[in-house]
């Protein structure tokens, strides 16, 4: 069933890499009518009339069923990194439209990301475990998502303006974060027949994280290449949605200290892999 569950995950990778494609062609760089920083109302009616835009979100919407029918077969920690295969796919199809070469720099922080992400999955596929959900635990993560999203709603509708690519990213990835492991918060708790008010609220939460996420996912195509914002959120969004996994579900109770060392170390690769594609991506230099 592991094995199963990577495989739509990867599956489900791939889908999210042509996407974000079609997404970011909608903002049209280097034209006339480009969108550019926070997104608004009126980029939104703009968007919404673009057929490469809904295109994008019917790729993103499959990507998502296949990630939830992936959670449902095996543990967060282990299927959750595996979008970092995105990455890469993002990063050849964004050099093929924008015509420009991927450079070293920009390879080097590639392998960064899928190094740290692939050196994660393998170790979370020998130790991680599915363990039954209690209130308790639930009630956790819904506490800590309500924070956060009042925290990102309060600063970035504030300082949204002056806010950079990598900002937005970091928002939609500690979001959408936290949308997966509710996913599968909800997904288990329905198996376990506990389909009740703290399920539904958990569903609504989901819902509220994923608009807020997406919101500053558009943001983030309209501040910077699609490649840049995949790398943040198959890197940020798995490593928060693995932290909950470890610390609240309790995935990783197997994990002796040597394993946990391994995977902090194999996140910190990881996200230097995102912060130097920031700094050396051949958009963003230019623009620097």
């Amino acid at each position: 069933m592991k094995s199963l569950a990577i495989a739509i995950s990867v599956l489900a990778a791939i889908t999210l890499a042509y996407g974000a494609h079609f997404q970011n062609s909608a903002f049209k760089k280097g034209k006339k009518h480009e969108i550019k920083g926070a997104i608004n109302l009126k980029s939104l009616k703009r968007l919404a009339t673009d057929k490469a835009w809904w295109g994008g979100f019917s790729f993103i919407g499959v990507a998502v069923v296949l990630q939830v029918i992936s959670l449902t077969m095996a543990p967060l920690i282990v299927v959750q990194p595996i979008g970092a295969i995105a990455l890469v796919i993002s990063a050849l199809l964004n050099a093929r439209k924008s015509k420009k070469s991927i450079t070293k720099n920009s390879w080097l922080a590639m392998g960064l990301c899928t190094f740290g992400i692939g050196a994660f999955v393998i170790q979370a596929a020998n130790v991680a475990k599915d363990v039954p959900l209690n209130d308790a635990s639930l009630l956790i993560v819904l506490g800590l998502l309500i924070t956060i999203l009042a925290i990102l709603a309060v600063s970035f509708f504030t300082f949204a303006r002056r806010a950079k690519a990598l900002a937005y990213i970091i928002g939609a990835g500690v979001l959408y974060g936290f949308v997966a492991s509710l996913m599968k918060v909800v997904v288990q708790r329905i198996i376990q027949g506990q389909f009740e008010w703290l399920t539904v609220l958990c569903a609504v939460s989901t819902i509220g994280a994923l608009a807020l996420g997406g919101w500053f996912v558009q943001s983030a195509y309209a501040a910077g290449p699609p490649d840049l914002v995949i790398a943040g959120l198959t890197v940020i969004d798995p490593m928060v949605g693995v932290s909950i996994g470890i610390v609240v579900l309790g995935e990783a109770q197997q994990a002796d200290l040597f394993t946990m060392v391994c995977f902090s170390l194999s996140g910190v690769v990881a996200i230097l892999g995102v912060w130097l594609l920031s700094k050396v991506h051949p958009e963003l230099a230019k623009k620097a």
